[in-house]
C-alpha cells in the first residue's frame, strides 16, 4: 500500500506528522509502516525531539 502512494505524497506524509511534545507538525524519523485493511500507520520518532509519534493514512474503499 505504501509504495502505491506517489513518491511526492509519501514525502509530504513523512514531513507532516503531529508531535504533541513540540506542539507542531514535524518530520517522522526511524519509522515503521503497518498496513491495515483501511490504510496505513507510520510509527516512529519526532525528528526534532525524539518523542514517539504516529501518522494514520486512511484509504477510501
Amino acid at each position: 500500500m505504501w509504495l502505491s502512494i506517489e513518491k511526492e505524497y509519501r514525502k509530504m506524509i513523512v514531513n507532516n506528522v503531529w508531535c504533541s511534545n513540540c506542539s507542531d507538525a514535524v518530520s517522522i524519523a526511524q519509522y515503521v509502516i503497518q498496513e491495515h485493511s483501511t490504510g496505513i500507520v507510520l510509527q516512529g520518532k519526532c525528528k526534532n525531539c525524539g518523542q514517539e509519534v504516529a501518522r494514520v493514512v486512511d484509504f477510501e474503499n
